[in-house]
Formats: C-alpha cells, sequence, structure tokens
C-alpha cells in the first residue's frame, strides 16, 4: 500500500515546496522594497478580448495595488508580443498556444505562467460572397490568407481537415494581421482565417459580401497564456507572483461585474456592445496552468513537423516550459500537472 502512495506524496510535497519558495520570495522582495519606487515591469499585450484580465488589472489600479509599475506595449498578435520578449523588450506577454508552441522550436528562452482565458470561438473564417463561398466545400482552390505561426494558422487546417478538405488545395497566401482587412476587399484574396477582432472588423468592411465560417465543430480549443521571460523564473519571481494576484483580482471583477468588464473591452478594442455581448459566451476567463495547454501545444508542434511549418526533427518538451512557483503560490487549486 504505502509504494502505491508513494507518487501521490511527492507529487504533493512538490506543490507545497513550489508555494513555500514563491512566498519566501515575495517575503524577501517586499521589505527591500517598501517605500522604494518598483522596477518597471515590460508587458507586451496582445490586443485581443482574450488579453482582457491584463487591461482590467491596468485599468482599475491592480499592479499598482501589487507594488507594480507596469509598462503596457500593445501588439497586434501574441506572436509579435512574443518577439518582443525574446528581443528583450519585455518582461512578460500574452499570446494564444500556438505561437508559444512555435516559438519554442527556436527559443529556451520562455516561461509559461498561466492559461487566463480559453475560447473554442475566436479563430474564424471570413470570405467573400462574390468569391463563390457559401460553405466550406467551396474553398478549394480559393486563396486564402494565412497569418503564419498563429492560432488562425493552425485552425485553418485543423477546420479544412474537419471538413475533409486537403489544406494543400488552397492557394495560401501570406498576410500580416494589418493586411487582411485591405487583402479581403481588394480582391488579393477570397478568404482570410483570423481572429477576433480583426474578423469582425473585416466582416463590417466587407459588408454584405461577408461570409463567416466558424468553428461549428470545436475542432480547437485556443488558450490564451501568460509568458514570461526565462530571466525572470526565480530572481523575480516575486513580481511574477505580484502580477498574478493582480490578475487573479481582474479575473474576479471580471465574474462579479460582466457589464462593466464589457464594456471596457468595447471601448479598448472599439467594439461594439451588441458583438461584446455576442461573443462573450464564448470567451473563458480564469487562471489555470494544466495538461491540457501542454497537450495542445504537443498535438500542434506534431502538425507544425509534419506540415514543414518549421525545421526540426523532434517536438520540444513543453512540459519545460512551464513555470508554475508564481501562480502555485497565489492560487494553488489552479495548477494541475503531471509530474
Amino acid at each position: 500500500m504505502l509504494p502505491s502512495l508513494l507518487p501521490h506524496l511527492l507529487r504533493h510535497l512538490l506543490r507545497h515546496l513550489l508555494r513555500l519558495a514563491a512566498l519566501f520570495a515575495v517575503a524577501l522582495w517586499l521589505p527591500a522594497h517598501a517605500g522604494a519606487q518598483p522596477a518597471v515591469l515590460h508587458l507586451a499585450l496582445a490586443r485581443s478580448p482574450l488579453s482582457l484580465p491584463l487591461r482590467v488589472a491596468e485599468t482599475e489600479g491592480y499592479f499598482a495595488a501589487e507594488g507594480l509599475q507596469v509598462r503596457v506595449t500593445e501588439c497586434a498578435s501574441g506572436r509579435r508580443c512574443l518577439g518582443l520578449l525574446l528581443e528583450g523588450q519585455a518582461d512578460v506577454a500574452t499570446a494564444a498556444d500556438t505561437a508559444i508552441m512555435f516559438a519554442s522550436f527556436d527559443s529556451r528562452e520562455l516561461a509559461l505562467l498561466a492559461t487566463v482565458a480559453h475560447t473554442r470561438d475566436d479563430a474564424k473564417l471570413i470570405a467573400r460572397r462574390s468569391a463563390g463561398i457559401r460553405q466550406p466545400r467551396d474553398l478549394p482552390g480559393r486563396k486564402v490568407g494565412v497569418l503564419r505561426g498563429t492560432s488562425a494558422h493552425y485552425f485553418l487546417d485543423a477546420y479544412l481537415l474537419f471538413h475533409g478538405i486537403d489544406p494543400a488545395s488552397v492557394v495560401s497566401v501570406p498576410l500580416q494581421p494589418e493586411q487582411t482587412q485591405a487583402a479581403l476587399q481588394s480582391g488579393q484574396v477570397d478568404a482570410v482565417a483570423m481572429w477576433e477582432p480583426l474578423a469582425h472588423k473585416a466582416a463590417l468592411a466587407l459588408g454584405d459580401d461577408a461570409i463567416t465560417l466558424k468553428d461549428e465543430g470545436g475542432v480547437y480549443v485556443e488558450t490564451f497564456n501568460l509568458v514570461a521571460h526565462r530571466r525572470m523564473a526565480g530572481p523575480r519571481d516575486a513580481e511574477l507572483v505580484a502580477l498574478l494576484r493582480a490578475l487573479a483580482r481582474a479575473q474576479a471583477l471580471i465574474r462579479r461585474e460582466p457589464q462593466k468588464a464589457q464594456a471596457l473591452m468595447g471601448r479598448w478594442l472599439d467594439l461594439s456592445p451588441a458583438f461584446v455581448s455576442a461573443i462573450w459566451p464564448g470567451l473563458r476567463y480564469g487562471l489555470t496552468l494544466d495538461q491540457g495547454v501542454v497537450r495542445t501545444m504537443e498535438s500542434e508542434a506534431r502538425w507544425a513537423l509534419r506540415e514543414g511549418h518549421v525545421k526540426a526533427a523532434v517536438v520540444p518538451n513543453m512540459l519545460s516550459l512551464l513555470h508554475p512557483g508564481p501562480l502555485q503560490a497565489v492560487q494553488p487549486d489552479a495548477v494541475g500537472l503531471a509530474h
């Protein structure tokens, strides 16, 4: 009986040690910084509804309340936010799982702190009716804009395969996020796979010519995550704990006052109240760090290898990307990892 309990006891002990280590770091950090100007924490924030908890924490003053001075740089995509992180221009960033997966092939400098949101309804295909597109089976042979290395890229292939369509049967046209709307309107492409709010704004620009093809089959559950540079892990864990405490407060406000949170999202991203209300049920906010995000990135990595999107021979160890100590100190029950 005792041998069978040993793995459970070791996992339990490890969790407590991680939490104690993070709390000890906070205890050392607070006296040293009491009354002093806090160091600036540079945050690269993707302009996405999924980044809302970070925006709430900034707007409501939760970062400052936790003793943090946070400087925010907004990015058009999580991939670009990670670029700033790896270039040394940011300490923490928000990004979808796919962008983190792609970055992990080239860098070991990422430390995934927490998932802040989940959704099945972020990525979509916006197509032109005038191009003869009404349903998925109309896509083969069409020019489809691809935001390479992003969640929309992975969604496109998964969506096509779900509907029995070979991804190679569409004509891929590489685009940047800022180019999507003009590419559709000019006829450079017949459709684009993109995320919100780009998809909504592209559909508005097309008007009656727009058709939205959504993930009705649940082929992709996207996670949106908070990532730190590996240099932060350990030496600046106290600041990461404070950052996550501020996010926990923001998540509580979103649950407690959804109308206030929706209004903030609308003002920030220039979205109508009607659209925010429409997408709100598909957004799941909350701090977690578990095997789900690991499995998702492993699956995406196998896809990236199989389709030749990366130059590598093996899938990186996705579990090694995770840095659970800070979240363990804030919300121990939110961490669910196999060891």
